[in-house]
């Protein structure tokens, strides 16, 4: 039987001021297959996808749907293909309405007027059938990360799209929802779509991809049938290397208590938290999706208008009412979404890297450019930060290089107590190991690390002790040695 090519890219190229993005690159995408992209952040997958959405220009090469040559120069034009595509970063209007953010640009119209009744039924009749359980009327701002990116693959879906582009469809969800959105794919394939799959989550793709193609540096390296090869030989093909080794730790004991959380509680998501953190140790936070571990390390940060509890760091009681209050006692949070909660898009690394910092480089009304541009430098050093230079609008920059610079901006102000949310989402296995060798590094420094994380390996391999929060409230605790992904799964569905 014949295999149905829907999509060809042939000899692409994209270059950037400083930087050869895309060089000859080639990929193919047959019906109703799940190909998988992969590659490190920097590798150019995010690129060609964007050059196939409308949203960047290719210098160079061609495009085929269905064998016939196509011009795609907008957005637009991608949709009138069959072309729709879930960004990485979700790009949904928070102060809109579900259904509003569904069909935005290609609302019904009922003479000059949006035709809402229409709009909502449909969103309505969308909703049902894939099982959510909010309105077309609620507000984005008002779902969570995981129901946002639901949302947003509901709106792909509903253009009736031949060519799908997931772009980490399952970095912010449970693993219960994973399997329903594989159950969605799977029906997909069945109609014939064809998806492009790009995933740092690679346990994923034996599950549900039937190729994958690798880039590396901006090139093409090769395509694989994906049972046909292993996970060590994508990643050598990845990183060009063998890491030999992925998690980088050296397990301590630990006895000096610097922070001690006592029954927390935010009167909303937060009911019940109670937990202690040494001097130098990693500790795991983990839990499903909307289990309350973020907005409890928010309290204890500031950012929550008022909570009930004690927060006791290095044996005074201390309750922080803002952020800033903090950060002045030693506190760092790098947030989960970088995008909403913290990156500045067309400022340039060197902004990012240090807003935090910028008071100790202004004197009156002069600025200590010499000064902000070492400490910039020595953070994209040390995080191995891909960037043209310190100059670069971080907007331009790879997902997992904006997370880079979104930790070093908080290592900038020397905080004794890190927090970091989800901090490897989104970030290829090379950075992923560079990351854990700096957090590594930072432990036998004498920082205390929190690690909030869904991806249990990482949880279990890289803490000293886990906390496992259910429903707003601890349910246990287990040492690196007692963890297992069967124990942390039973505590995180505890009632």
């Amino acid at each position: 039987m014949k295999e149905n090519v829907l999509l060809r890219m042939k000899d692409i190229d994209k270059t950037f001021p400083g930087v050869y993005a895309l060089k000859n690159v080639n990929f193919d995408l047959k019906e109703g297959e799940v190909h998988a992209l992969l590659g490190e952040n920097g590798a150019g997958k995010s690129t060609l996808i964007k050059i196939l959405g409308g949203i960047y220009k290719a210098n160079k090469g061609e495009i085929f749907i269905n064998g016939k040559k196509v011009e795609i120069n907008n957005v637009f034009d991608a949709h009138r293909n069959g072309i729709a595509i879930i960004h990485q970063e979700l790009v949904l209007v928070p102060y809109m309405t579900v259904a509003e953010n569904i069909f935005l640009g290609r609302e019904p119209m009922k003479g000059p007027l949006v035709d809402k009744v229409k709009m909502d039924a449909e969103t309505e009749e969308l909703l049902r059938t894939y099982n959510m359980n909010f309105t077309p009327q609620t507000l984005m701002v008002n779902l969570t990360i995981a129901q946002q990116q639901m949302v947003e693959i509901i709106k792909a879906i509903s253009f009736n799209s031949k060519i799908l582009v997931m772009d980490e469809p399952t970095s912010s969800i449970s693993d219960k929802e994973v399997e329903y959105l594989f159950k969605i794919m799977r029906t997909l394939k069945e109609k014939k779509v064809g998806i492009i799959y790009i995933s740092h989550k690679m346990s994923e793709l034996w599950e549900i991809c039937d190729r994958v193609t690798v880039m590396r540096d901006g090139q093409y390296v090769s395509t694989e049938i994906i049972k046909d090869i292993t996970k060590d030989e994508l990643i050598s093909k990845m990183v060009g290397r063998n890491l030999e080794q992925y998690y980088v730790r050296d397990f301590v004991p630990h006895t000096e208590t610097v922070m001690k959380v006592e029954h927390l509680s935010d009167g909303e998501r937060v009911q019940d938290a109670t937990f202690e953190l040494k001097k130098g140790e990693i500790l795991g936070f983990a839990g499903l999706v909307g289990a309350g571990r973020s907005e409890t390390m928010q309290a204890i940060f500031g950012l929550s208008k008022k909570y009930t509890g004690k927060v006791i760091i290095n044996g005074k009681e201390e309750h922080f009412l803002s952020a800033v209050d903090a950060m002045h006692k030693g506190l760092a949070l790098v947030p989960e979404d970088r995008k909403l909660e913290g990156l500045y898009q067309v400022q340039s690394v060197k902004y990012n890297s240090t807003i935090e910092v910028l008071e100790r480089f202004v004197k009156g009304i002069f600025l200590n450019s010499k000064g902000e541009e070492d400490v910039a430098l020595k953070y994209t050093k040390m995080m191995r930060t891909k960037t043209p230079s310190l100059d670069q609008p971080i907007g331009h920059l790879s997902g997992g290089n904006q997370q880079k610079v979104m930790i070093s901006r908080w290592l900038a102000t020397d905080p004794s107590i890190l927090i970091l949310d989800e901090p490897t989402r989104g970030i290829d296995v090379g950075a992923k190991a560079e990351i854990y060798a700096i957090m590594n590094t930072l432990a036998k420094q004498g920082i205390s690390i929190i690690m909030i994380s869904s991806e249990l390996p990482e949880i279990i391999n890289m803490s000293d002790r886990i906390y496992v929060m259910s429903n707003g409230k601890v349910t246990g605790c287990l040492s690196h040695k007692e963890a297992t992904q069967e124990r942390i799964m039973s505590l995180a569905t505890a009632e």
